[in-house]
């Protein structure tokens, strides 16, 4: 059956059901209802009634859409452009691989002083050389912060920011003598990482061509003098073992955990959620990432901490990836609001959609005897 954004390209569908796809008002999963709005954005009729409905949708809704790599390119072309960007997305949409570098640049040099905060401090955009070009020339941020664009500054900014505390080192002392055998026994396994995109993957094999040149020229290399390497977050954690990946995973930045939590050794993905330096913001991502293992989310959903914060408990329930003996449970603790959606999610189970559905009607009934 054609998808209803296909229907309503083609025109395949009555004015009422156009209208009301413009109020975002279908029985349609969440990704489903923005792709549709962001289409019907640029539509004669009904463009300035989807633009309207956009804007009203809450952000707990679009975290999910705008942080997930598989996101249709309009609808991330939408919510990064400066006139619909909302600060609270910004750190998602940055660190997700599938929003196009120069969308960031564009950022860079028209940004406000905001918005030129936020991409000083994510390490995707520093890591992309005309974001630092435009940052420079941006006349919102002062000569000290401009100052910290330049490499001698990055490299000591690399050397002594956020110093790896007590706490996060007694944790990674105590996972890896925990696990010291199975260590041990995956130090040999390549890097693989899990639901990889055709771009991923040309990275990955790259980062593989790479070291087995560098490999078979060693000896030329310590004879030349070294030129530095430019890589990318991929690219420098596909050369690691699994033992080095998991410290990585305890002590690295934002931008690093994204990656290592899709890691193919469960080991590294589990170090990720054991990791002391982890977010609140990071643990939602990941509960609502379609492309991890069903290892990450039982891990999740395991974890007392976690599953405190209400909108991981949502997103894993809302997660077609999630085992199901893992989000049933879940459902009694949901709102009805929350229960009607999941209600409507066509990417989860039928036995979850029809129990979600019989709460919500429970859940209503009960508060309208009241």
């Amino acid at each position: 059956m054609p998808k209803m954004l296909d229907l309503i390209r083609e025109s395949a569908v009555p004015p009422s059901v156009m209208r009301s796809a413009s109020h975002g008002a279908l029985s349609l999963p969440a990704d489903e209802i923005v792709e549709i709005l962001v289409y019907l954005s640029q539509h004669q009729l009904f463009g300035e009634q989807a633009r309207l409905t956009l804007a009203g949708l809450k952000e707990e809704m679009l975290q999910p859409v705008a942080s997930d790599p598989k996101t249709p390119a309009p609808v991330l072309d939408y919510l990064i452009a400066p006139a619909n960007l909302r600060p609270a997305l910004l750190p998602v949409l940055l660190e997700n691989p599938a929003v196009p570098e120069k969308d960031i640049v564009e950022l860079a040099k028209s940004g406000p002083r905001e918005i030129a905060i936020e991409l000083l401090v994510s390490a995707r955009a520093q890591s992309i050389a005309r974001v630092r070009e435009e940052l420079a020339r941006n006349p919102h941020l002062t000569p000290a912060e401009v100052a910290s664009l330049t490499p001698q500054t990055q490299q000591a900014a690399v050397q002594t920011e956020e110093p790896i505390s007590p706490e996060v080192e007694a944790e990674l002392a105590r996972y890896q003598a925990e696990h010291a055998a199975a260590i041990a026994a995956a130090e040999g396994t390549p890097f693989e990482l899990a639901d990889a995109s055709e771009e991923e993957r040309t990275d990955l094999q790259t980062a593989k061509e790479a070291t087995v040149t560098a490999t078979t020229h060693a000896a030329a290399a310590k004879a030349a003098p070294a030129k530095p390497e430019r890589v990318s977050t991929l690219q420098k954690i596909a050369r690691l073992a699994v033992g080095e990946r998991i410290q990585l995973g305890m002590k690295g930045s934002r931008e690093e955990r994204f990656v290592l939590i899709r890691d193919g050794s469960k080991l590294v993905s589990a170090a990720v959620l054991e990791s002391p330096k982890l977010t609140d913001q990071e643990v939602e991502m990941f509960a609502a990432m379609k492309n991890v293992q069903e290892s990450v989310l039982r891990g999740i959903a395991g974890k007392r901490k976690f599953m405190k914060l209400y909108s991981v408990m949502r997103a894993l329930v809302n997660n077609p990836r999630c085992p199901l003996d893992v989000s049933l449970p879940l459902m009694k603790n949901l709102l009805p609001p929350d229960l009607k959606v999941v209600s409507m999610n066509k990417n989860v189970s039928d036995t979850l959609r029809k129990l979600a559905a019989k709460m919500h009607h429970e859940k209503t009934q009960n508060k309208k005897s009241e």
